[in-house]
């Protein structure tokens, strides 16, 4: 190895102390990576929880499935609404203040929740304070994980979305448990101070970019280096937004996140309903969260090798089968391979979002398009429970819901089959 590749391996990799001192210290791009990945697994390890919360809370206060579903909805509609803002306060104030924030509204709205007694309450608490909380999580990390990183970005995206798959594994078993020992208010308190501790104490040690610990990003000298005029390609929003492409893919990920979060949310009511005991119907969400994990790496690796839409395409087959398993499915077993089909399937959705973006559309304004996208996701995620709740409230069946949610994902299917790549692009 040349003198000249070292030394850059070493301004890449460290940070020389002011003493004067060689020796090297850990690149903090990596500490950022795990820091992140702790925020998503405890900010959606908690929001998926709240099927496991679902019908305790329901019974004890009298209410519809419809009207305490429309609390997650709106939870979720302002997700992804205020996450848009969130993403451009963290390009101007950085990762910290805003995980100090959101985690403040996140652990207080938990906390209030183990209170409610009446039905605005559950919306202001976990609708609005918890939703807005959650708007700090996924957009901020991820822009912040592609500060510290020019190469390697995409794996560490991956190991940042696979918290939300360990959280989803990890969070409702202990929900299910807190209830089975203590009730589901004292569970909610407990919740709520996991929540403030970890993500107030993780948000200290955030920071926005490399140069505010004197460091660069990773493989930033390479790849200046290699493509030292080169300029990101692609169309500008303004032209975007006319296209069919831009609104055919935003109506897919609308499609597939109304049966989404009707699973997440209904899945334990559903698996209640046909006899099987709560605490073992939590562990189906924990079969979702650890098959999403693998989806999540294992599409990953399959995007690299025939594409984003070809992969898109798999998982949307996968999504409709586990969906009609799941309308059908009243057997233990039957529920556990719907929601293993459906993890999965999942953890290939969230990765190939960003990927078919880029594919279809360039990286000009990948972000902001992204954004886009991602809230026609959520539209589709605040739909979904809603209106599985208020069909079960009609028909005292989720039959009809699952099935609704079976044809728009072959809606889905559908249109991703017939995109076609810009020519411009």
């Amino acid at each position: 190895m040349s003198t000249k590749m070292l030394a850059e391996m070493m301004k890449a990799h460290t940070v020389l102390p002011s003493t004067g001192s060689k020796k090297p210290r850990l690149f903090y791009g990596y500490i950022i990576v795990w820091l992140a990945f702790l925020i998503i697994l405890v900010m959606y390890g908690t929001l998926y929880s709240f099927g496991v919360f679902f019908k305790p809370v329901l019974t004890e206060l009298s209410w519809t499935r419809a009207v305490t579903s429309g609390a997650y909805s709106l939870n979720y509609l302002l997700l992804g609404g205020v996450g848009i803002a969130m993403g451009r306060l963290n390009d101007k104030f950085g990762p910290r203040v805003i995980v100090v924030i959101s985690g403040s509204l996140l652990g207080l709205g938990y906390l209030l929740m183990s209170q409610i007694s009446a039905i605005w309450q559950l919306y202001l608490f976990y609708g609005v304070m918890i939703g807005i909380g959650m708007s700090g999580g996924f957009v901020p990390m991820a822009s912040t994980v592609a500060r510290w990183f020019v190469k390697r970005r995409g794996l560490m995206t991956g190991i940042l979305v696979s918290g939300l798959g360990i959280g989803t594994v990890v969070m409702p078993l202990l929900a299910s448990g807190l209830m089975f020992n203590y009730g589901w208010r004292i569970s909610y308190v407990i919740v709520g101070i996991i929540a403030l501790v970890v993500l107030l104490l993780v948000a200290q040690f955030l920071r926005r970019d490399p140069s505010q610990v004197g460091q660069l990003p990773y493989g930033e000298s390479e790849v200046k280096q290699e493509s030292l005029n080169s300029q990101v390609k692609g169309l500008p929003f303004q032209e975007v937004i006319h296209t069919k492409q831009f609104w055919m893919l935003c109506t897919v990920f609308f499609c597939h996140g109304v049966g989404q979060q009707a699973t997440f949310v209904h899945i334990v009511p559903h698996a209640i309903d046909v006899g099987i005991p709560p605490i073992i119907a939590a562990r189906i969400l924990a079969v979702i969260g650890g098959l999403t994990i693998i989806g999540t790496l294992g599409i990953g690796s399959v995007i690299d090798r025939i594409g984003s839409k070809r992969a898109l395409i798999i998982v949307l087959i996968l999504v409709t089968i586990a969906l009609l398993w799941l309308a059908v499915g009243k057997q233990l077993w039957e529920l556990y391979l719907s929601a293993a089909i459906f993890g999965f399937a999942f953890g290939g959705i969230v990765t190939a979002e960003s990927p078919i973006v880029a594919e279809f559309f360039g990286l000009r304004a990948h972000g902001t398009i992204l954004g886009m996208v991602i809230f026609a996701l959520t539209i589709g995620c605040a739909t979904g429970p809603l209106f599985a709740g208020m069909i079960f409230d009609m028909a005292n069946s989720y039959y009809l819901a699952f099935l609704t949610c079976v044809v728009l994902s072959i809606v889905a299917l559908i249109l991703t089959s017939v995109l076609k790549p810009i020519r411009k692009v």
